[in-house]
């Protein structure tokens, strides 16, 4: 058997199968991918994809909580996702004593299903092109400066045109550097409800040792439900909302999936740079990428100390630390794979061959100096890049960094305000307060802030620091431990119990000379200082990197037909398709993992690879009911070549009829040059198969009635 397989496997690779690059516009698929995706197996015409007049598959994709993608799978509105998209809801709604991030959640009835403070879904209605009416309004002869305020009055109009009076959120975006102009119609969900969660055992099996890795055998989804009022209509959560009536929801389908099915995504993807120059690219890899690598680590490293010691600290971190511990291995990926992939030595090759044509005679005028702009560029700002990014994670990973400085400044200007105003700005800023010290940990957020400043003045310093912070480096030699213990006695911002115990006594005065306002406002000043040299630099910068992607276009020296990925919706199509084979995964062929992979991870008691008792129960009796693969195996992840990067987490897996067949998650970091340059051989997006989902929520969980809203296809 063994040898026959071999031999299928054999046979696939004499044809080679090319992934489809692309992060295409709907309203273009007709036009640009139809028949190409018809060929690989597509069954849907493309009014069923997009239709701005009939519900087709756009109107069941939605993007999740402004940074993930999810879909609708059900008449009644229910929401399926990555449980790493749910994942700050879950804990919101988790504590020590009821810990649904450990332990899961299933709502056996609506009435259970639970709502979250902040958390919404955006549905796509339309979108056209505005490109013609944009850049008639500007010319060559216009600063970066007029230019903009030009192009940013034509955008609020569209916006305000568009909106139907406050019905839709209409959001203009720039693609191709600026060179086009599109808009895009949202309607806004607010009352967005829990309804079911594997225990994080299950939802983030592997943790960050198999994060962007393969073979994966992770359950990476959870699942709401949308509400609206009585008319279908947004409405702010009520108990007398209702289930949303959809316009268009998923089937799912069990039947499996095999090395070369047609697969397509649709999601909201949200960066990426393939048109950035060798210059950037370099940049990213020799200044950027390594300082925040460093700086992530350095705040994970503080946060984890805290956490494993107590839970309810676990659970108000949480968030924040699997978010940072995610970028922090995805741009050590990305080191590695530019690196290996040496992206910066191709673009530059193109970059040549477009400065010989950028200066033929006919071109000279327009495109000459492109390419020296953006490399002077580059040069002038590598030791910036680096420094931004040290002061960057500081300020992400440290609520005293950011903290002082915005409550702070609020204060100055509310009490500076007259009564009328200011019974308009408490409220917010009550809810500000709120906000940053409801996750909130003094020691661990002590530590966090003296790690980061003895970093950020270690290695930021070449640039050239934040003053006040130069000045205290300068007298404790570069250890702030002690100057951040001094500041956080004395200090108005130390916990909510100072900011609260202030404003019921308040000394406005006092707040100037605060010493952790003193700390934060100068980090946050010098974030955002820029000279007037720097602002020139950069708008030269603007101008050439235009020119380069209107010059690349024109000249035919770069065949991109889609523009960077920039959160809005887009698809990608491609096939099921295995990577090489590799001895860590035993399957037949490598484009899927099973249960037995994964109980072979196991590790009793283990943060990242413990499994439910009830799960290894199931998995020893073969308890796998109607989800088994025909060939008797329990199905976990596959691998397919769509083209996607962050933003398409939790997008539906779709086949050429338009059901569900998995849940993209996440992708394998031997391609992370993906968001620079694609990778026909080695691009992947690992994928949660969904009979897995359906297994989950069935046999382990026993939540049927989830199952029953449902419609499978056998």
């Amino acid at each position: 058997m063994k040898k026959i397989v071999l031999f299928l496997v054999m046979c696939l690779s004499a044809f080679p199968v090319k992934a489809d690059e692309g992060m295409w516009f709907l309203m273009f698929i007709e036009r640009l991918n139809h028949r190409d995706m018809e060929k690989m197996g597509l069954q849907l015409t493309a009014e069923e994809i997009y239709s701005i007049n009939h519900h087709s598959l756009k109107d069941a994709v939605v993007q999740f909580n402004g940074g993930c993608t999810a879909e609708i799978v059900s008449k009644d509105g229910l929401v399926l996702t990555n449980h790493h998209c749910g994942y700050s809801a879950i804990a919101e709604l988790s504590s020590a004593e009821q810990n649904y991030l450990r332990d899961g959640f299933w709502a056996k009835e609506r009435s259970a299903e639970m709502k979250p403070k902040s958390l919404y879904v955006r549905f796509f209605v339309r979108m056209d092109d505005v490109s013609k009416r944009i850049l008639s309004k500007v010319n060559d002869k216009m600063t970066e400066t007029e230019r903009n305020k030009i192009i940013q009055q034509e955008i609020a109009l569209i916006e305000k045109e568009n909106s139907e009076g406050g019905k839709y959120t209409v959001s203009v975006r720039p693609f191709f550097q600026g060179n086009e102009y599109y808009y895009f119609v949202y309607q806004d969900y607010t009352d967005v409800r829990l309804v079911g969660t594997p225990p994080e055992s299950v939802g983030k099996f592997g943790g960050d040792t198999d994060n962007w890795e393969w073979p994966r055998q992770t359950g990476d989804f959870s699942m709401f439900r949308v509400y609206a009022d009585k008319d279908g209509n947004p409405a702010a959560y009520s108990k007398d909302n209702v289930p949303l009536q959809p316009k268009h929801y998923l089937p799912v389908s069990i039947k499996g999936v095999k090395e070369n099915d047609f697969a397509m995504i649709l999601g909201y993807p949200g960066r990426t740079n393939r048109w950035m120059p060798a210059g950037g690219i370099e940049q990213n890899v020799k200044y950027a990428y390594p300082a925040w690598v460093e700086g992530a680590k350095t705040g994970m490293d503080q946060m984890k100390k805290y956490m494993d010691k107590d839970a309810t600290v676990r659970l108000q971190y949480a968030s924040k630390y699997a978010s940072t511990a995610n970028y922090w291995k995805n741009r050590q990926g990305m080191i590695d794979a530019l690196t290996k992939a040496g992206t910066a030595k191709t673009k530059a090759a193109q970059e040549a061959k477009f400065n010989a044509w950028a200066n033929k005679p006919e071109n000279k005028e327009k495109y000459g100096n492109v390419i020296a702009t953006i490399n002077k560029y580059y040069v002038e700002t590598n030791l910036k890049s680096r420094h931004d990014n040290y002061l960057t994670q500081l300020l992400r990973t440290s609520a005293y960094g950011v903290a002082p400085a915005t409550i702070g400044n609020a204060l100055i200007g509310y009490y500076k305000e007259t009564d009328n105003n200011k019974a308009q700005m408490l409220p917010k800023i009550t809810a500000l307060i709120g906000n940053v010290y409801g996750d909130f940990y003094a020691p661990a957020e002590k530590d966090i802030l003296a790690a980061q400043l003895n970093l950020y003045a270690s290695k930021g310093a070449e640039y050239g620091l934040a003053p006040e912070i130069a000045k205290m480096k300068a007298a404790n030699n570069g250890d702030f431990t002690n100057d951040v213990n001094n500041a956080i006695s004395k200090s108005i911002f130390a916990n909510k119990e100072a900011i609260t115990a202030f404003m019921e006594n308040p000394k406005p005065e006092v707040i100037a000379t605060d010493p952790l306002f003193v700390i934060s406002n100068d980090l946050i000043a010098k974030f955002r200082a820029k000279s007037p040299e720097q602002l020139k630099a950069d708008d030269d910068f603007a101008i050439a990197y235009r020119e380069l992607v209107e010059g690349l276009r024109t000249s035919k020296l770069n065949a991109i037909q889609y523009p960077d990925a920039n959160s809005t919706l887009r698809l990608t199509y491609g096939k099921v398709r295995a990577l090489p084979a590799d001895k860590r995964n035993d399957a037949k062929i490598n484009n899927y993992t099973d249960m037995q992979s994964m109980v072979k991870k196991y590790k009793a008691g283990d943060q990242e690879f413990d499994l439910p008792a009830r799960l290894l129960e199931l998995n020893k009796a073969k308890d796998f009911g109607q989800y088994a693969d025909k060939a008797g195996y329990m199905p976990i992840n596959f691998l397919t070549d769509n083209d996607i990067t962050g933003g398409n987490s939790g997008s539906p897996v779709l086949n050429g009829k338009g059901e569900l067949i998995g849940i993209a998650f996440d992708g394998n970091i031997e391609a992370m040059a993906g968001d620079v340059i694609f990778d026909s051989k080695l691009q992947r997006t690992i994928n949660v198969d969904i009979r897995y989902v359906l297994w989950i929520i069935d046999k382990y969980a026993g939540a049927k009635n989830i199952i029953d809203e449902m419609t499978i296809v056998k």
